[in-house]
């Protein structure tokens, strides 16, 4: 119900802007542009022609509203309203966001433009910019906020409450990083201990002393998953020396969440991993499948070579020919989702290493399960459809769908593994290889076992 309500909204939204566009309303414009929800307008934004959008995106006033607005756009989006603009309107916009939103959108555009917007900016705001732009891509170091409030562990409660009503600037204020005399971070008190502990007790006596934190360049999703398994609001970025560089806070890590798991999917269907393929051309869509598809061309040859090579066979007993789909299907289906369940028990964090073999046997016992269920009921219905056939046609059939199911759980839970301990991405496995190798061995299986029960 709240699902389609939210729809009608963004419909009637949609119609209401495409309707002023048309009119060349800019004055109801302007004032629906703020009006609107930044993460609608972002929504809506899509829809636009690339003219509606220049035309909304001019009217766009220079405050937090618009930067919200151009944070919750794809980065495909800001990249193509932001070339068409001069380094000097971009700076306009993007001065009062955070250093770290605006690495963020300086980090879709080209080297030289980014440079030239950075020059004019002011000079504290320029070194944490390129400090920030500095850091791997994806990493938490890329991801983090820098402003951050910070007290030292012989401050007092009362004089730490009356510090943190001065502080507008420092992002999410829901804990207090604790610093020694050495500036290294050395605990975290939460607001709700603040203000419930005696006003002249130091925040030593108060903080928590056991701190998960991550390094800047940690991978993006390694401090999602810190964030999501311990429900933290925010996550500490520390240097070698333990001192506090920034935090990554929950509402980027939802963003990381999303971004990765988007990634994955497209990886394991082998569509690419540009997150944002919708936003593509169609050449540039094709072009990034192409690669992905590759393997499961050469895959087609190589089992198109295996059929081949039982022509007699098949010349011999044509009821053979018939059952080659289901066999590539079936098997195919098991390894993708194998697979895909062992990606997605990597990426939340339930495959660690230790139980890789334990979660390993469940999926083959989970194939010889399924393949003895589907042989048994393909051995059954060969039998009664193909009465004039080789008796031993219907054993052939079940027994090779039953082995390829549970090779190809094998194959599909067993990649991902391996590529993890080679330190590869697991999502990389899926999708065309894992399929296409499961066809190729399928295929060969059936053959094999149908040349060992058929007298040709």
């Amino acid at each position: 119900m709240k699902k389609e309500m939210f729809e009608h909204e963004i419909t009637i939204l949609k119609n209401t802007f495409s309707r002023l566009l048309r009119r060349k309303a800019k004055t109801n414009l302007q004032k629906l542009i703020n009006k609107t929800h930044p993460a609608d307008l972002a929504i809506i934004f899509r829809y636009f022609t690339t003219e509606e959008q220049e035309q909304v995106f001019r009217l766009a006033e220079k405050n937090n509203h618009t930067i919200q607005f151009l944070i919750e756009l794809d980065d495909t989006l800001i990249e193509k309203i932001f070339k068409k603009e001069t380094p000097n309107r971009i700076a306009d916009l993007i001065k009062s966001a955070s250093t770290n939103d605006q690495s963020y959108m300086l980090g879709v555009l080209n080297t030289e433009k980014a440079k030239s917007v950075i020059d004019l900016l002011k000079t504290e705001e320029q070194e944490e910019i390129e400090e920030l732009m500095g850091y791997p891509e994806d990493s938490a170091g890329s991801l983090m906020t820098t402003d951050v409030f910070t007290l030292h562990q012989d401050t007092s409660c009362k004089i730490a409450l009356k510090t943190l009503q001065h502080q507008k600037d420092a992002e999410m204020v829901f804990y207090l990083y604790i610093t020694d005399d050495e500036n290294c971070l050395v605990g975290i008190a939460s607001l709700r201990a603040l203000a419930t502990t005696s006003p002249e007790t130091p925040l030593k006596n108060i903080m928590v002393r056991q701190i998960h934190s991550v390094r800047p360049e940690t991978d993006q999703e390694e401090a999602a998953q810190i964030v999501a398994q311990y429900n933290y609001l925010a996550v500490p970025v520390l240097d070698k020396q333990n001192h506090l560089l920034g935090i990554v806070t929950v509402d980027d890590v939802v963003d990381v969440i999303r971004e990765e798991a988007t990634e994955d999917f497209l990886k394991m269907a082998g569509a690419g991993k540009d997150r944002e393929i919708l936003l593509k051309s169609s050449w540039e869509n094709a072009k990034a499948r192409i690669p992905w598809l590759f393997a499961s061309w050469i895959g087609g040859i190589i089992a198109a070579t295996i059929i081949g090579s039982f022509e007699i066979m098949l010349k011999n007993i044509i009821a053979l020919a018939a059952f080659i789909p289901v066999i590539i299907g079936m098997g195919g289906n098991i390894g993708t989702q194998s697979s895909t369940i062992i990606v997605r028990g990597m990426a939340t964090g339930r495959i660690e290493f230790g139980n890789e073999l334990k979660i390993l046997i469940k999926e083959i016992q989970v194939g010889l399960i399924l393949g003895g269920i589907y042989g048994f009921m393909l051995g059954f219905f060969t039998k009664y459809r193909f009465i004039n056939a080789d008796p031993y046609l219907g054993i052939v059939v079940g027994l090779s769908i039953c082995c390829s199911m549970i090779l190809a759980s094998a194959v599909g839970a067993f990649t991902p593994l391996i590529l993890r301990k080679l330190d590869i991405d697991p999502a990389i496995a899926t999708g065309p290889f894992v399929t296409t190798s499961v066809d190729i061995l399928g295929v060969f299986l059936y053959f094999v076992i149908a040349s060992l029960f058929l007298q040709i």
